[in-house]
C-alpha cells in the first residue's frame, strides 16, 4: 500500500515506520524537522515531506493516490479551546481531506487517556470518563471519526495505545518522552536510593509490539473499530527498579512509598486484539533490553 503517515519521526511513528516497511508498503511521512531523524530521508520506500499538521493544502497534497492514511501526531494546546483546534479539528479535518482524496482507510492513534478513570477489568466498550484535556481530546476525537466513518466511503479504525516503551528504531531514532526509566537507571549506576510507589505499574508495551498492532489493524477490512495497544502483562515499577539492580549489579536500595495504593491491579482486557489478529504481548524481555540500553547508552 502508499501510506500517508504524521508524527513518523515520534518515537511510535518511528517504530510503526519500520514495521511498515518491513511489510513492503511505501511511506509519505509529514515531518516538521526532517533533521530529526537524517536516516529516514535515505531509506528505501520513504518519502519525506516536509510540514506539519497544520499545513492544511501541503496534507491535501500528499494524501492523493494514497491507500491509507495512519494519523499518529498530536497537536497540543495549553485551554480545552486550544486544545481543541489543534488536536481534534486537525484530527477531523486530515480524515475529511482524506476521504476526499480516495483514501480507503483511516488508522487514528487515540490513547487510554480516553478512558480516563480506572475501573476494573477494562474492554474496548467502556465508556469514556477522561480525566485530563489530553483525555478529553483523544475521546472527542474518536467520536468524531466514529461518527463520520459510519456514513462515509472511508474506513476508520482507532488504536488506543497505553504506556509505550523501548530502545529507538533507527539509529539516530528516539526513545518514549517519559523519564521514569532513565531515572531509574541513572540511580542505579551511582548506587543511590530509587523511590516508587507501592503497587504503582502498568501493562507495559514495547514499541516494536504496538507497530504489530498497526500493521494487522491496517491489513484488516474492518470498520469503526477500537483496540488497546497494550500487554497482557502488569508490571510494577518496583519490579522495573530490582531488574535494573539486577542487569548492574547495583547497590541502590528501592524505597517503596505506600500511598494507600490497591494491590490489585486494573487491568485492560487484551483478549480483543488476541481475537482478532492473534497477538498477545508479554513486556518483560524487553524491559530488560530497554535497561541494558539506557545503561550503555
Amino acid at each position: 500500500m502508499k501510506i500517508f503517515l504524521t508524527g513518523g519521526s515520534g518515537f511510535i511513528g518511528h517504530w510503526v515506520v519500520k514495521e511498515l516497511l518491513a511489510q513492503g508498503h511505501e511511506l509519505h511521512l509529514l515531518i516538521r524537522n526532517p533533521s530529526k531523524i537524517p536516516s529516514l530521508k535515505k531509506t528505501p520506500g520513504v518519502f519525506v515531506i516536509e510540514g506539519t499538521i497544520y499545513d492544511q493544502t501541503i496534507m491535501e497534497k500528499a494524501l492523493k493516490g494514497c491507500d491509507a492514511c495512519v494519523h499518529i501526531a498530536l497537536g497540543w494546546g495549553e485551554t480545552s479551546t486550544t486544545m481543541l483546534e489543534r488536536d481534534t479539528a486537525v484530527t477531523v479535518f486530515l480524515m475529511e481531506a482524506a476521504e476526499k482524496a480516495g483514501v480507503k482507510q483511516f488508522l487514528y492513534t487515540s490513547s487510554t487517556a480516553a478512558v480516563g478513570e480506572f475501573r476494573p477489568r477494562m474492554d474496548e466498550s467502556i465508556d469514556l470518563r477522561p480525566m485530563d484535556l489530553y483525555g478529553a481530546t483523544k475521546a472527542s476525537s474518536e467520536a468524531y471519526l466514529l461518527g463520520f466513518a459510519a456514513k462515509a466511503k472511508i474506513r476508520c479504525n482507532i488504536i488506543r495505545p497505553g504506556y509505550t516503551f523501548g530502545n529507538p528504531a533507527f539509529i539516530d531514532g528516539v526513545t518514549q518522552p517519559d523519564q521514569r526509566f532513565n531515572q531509574i537507571v541513572a540511580a542505579t549506576k551511582k548506587n543511590e536510593p530509587i523511590t516508587v510507589t507501592k503497587h504503582d505499574g502498568t501493562q507495559f508495551i514495547w514499541a516494536g509490539d504496538l507497530a504489530k498492532l498497526y500493521t494487522a489493524v491496517l491489513k484488516s477490512d474492518m470498520n469503526r473499530r477500537i483496540f488497546f495497544g497494550l500487554s497482557n502483562e502488569f508490571v510494577t515499577w518496583e519490579a522495573v527498579a530490582h531488574k535494573a539492580i539486577e542487569l548492574m549489579g547495583s547497590k541502590s536500595k528501592i524505597v517503596v512509598e505506600d500511598k494507600g495504593w490497591d494491590a490489585e491491579p486494573m487491568l485492560f482486557d487484551m483478549s480483543l486484539i488476541k481475537k482478532e489478529f492473534g497477538l498477545d504481548f508479554v513486556a518483560s524481555p524487553e524491559i530488560g533490553k530497554h535497561l541494558v540500553y539506557l545503561e550503555n547508552k
